[in-house]
């Protein structure tokens, strides 16, 4: 075989190599093409994600409590000091969203997973606009010692009746009712919402 047809034939080889290389890279530019079907991201859970975090903690119960406490210090001595309080005061159960993470969304087929932290009592305190000391007896230089020891022994009482009362379960019903159909609206997808698990906690405001 002669050069020409030769060098004819390798020139043709390498147009023909050229051109695919020219058009794969650029099918590669469209989002749409790959060899297993439409390519999936995941820039959606950011977007949710932010979404959630964006409304910080969520208040999904208010718990509300009136109470009569008498509290008494025992003296060995003198007669036992007595402050009778009449309280009004508060528990709020909560969920921390902005403890939500990437890794606590996820998507399966048409449906949106994701993971909250567990419920929390974000706060729970005495109203003392509307509490008032009822008595007194025998308290003399000691009683605005004993009178606050007996609020303090309320706002203790109040949390406690709050969790006994089932206020975690219900911040855990709340939740469910108020994100799953707000997060529906958001992603347009089926979402299911599930909790971490892991252990609660609780402050004063």
């Amino acid at each position: 075989m002669s050069l020409i047809p030769r060098l004819i034939r390798l020139l043709f080889w390498l147009l023909l190599v050229a051109s695919v290389i020219f058009v794969w890279e650029k099918l590669r530019a469209f989002e749409w093409f790959s060899f297993g079907g439409p390519r999936q991201t995941q820039t959606q859970h950011n977007m949710v994600v932010q979404e959630i975090t964006a409304m910080g903690k969520l208040e999904l119960v208010r718990y509300s409590f009136k109470d009569i406490v008498e509290h008494e210090v025992v003296n060995a001595l003198l007669p036992n000091a007595k402050a009778v309080l009449i309280v009004q005061g508060e528990a709020v159960g909560c969920i921390d969203l902005t403890q939500i993470k990437t890794t606590d969304v996820s998507t399966e087929e048409d449906t949106l997973v994701v993971h909250l932290p567990e419920p929390e009592i974000c706060f729970y305190k005495i109203d003392h606009t509307k509490s008032k000391v009822y008595d007194t007896q025998f308290a003399f230089v000691e009683e605005a010692k004993i009178v606050q020891e007996a609020y303090q022994q309320a706002e203790t009482q109040i949390r406690q009746s709050a969790l006994d009362m089932g206020i975690l379960d219900q911040t855990r019903t709340n939740a469910q009712k108020v994100l799953k159909p707000t997060l529906e609206r958001i992603t347009g997808k089926r979402v299911v919402v599930k909790f971490r698990m892991k252990a609660t906690f609780d402050r004063k405001r």
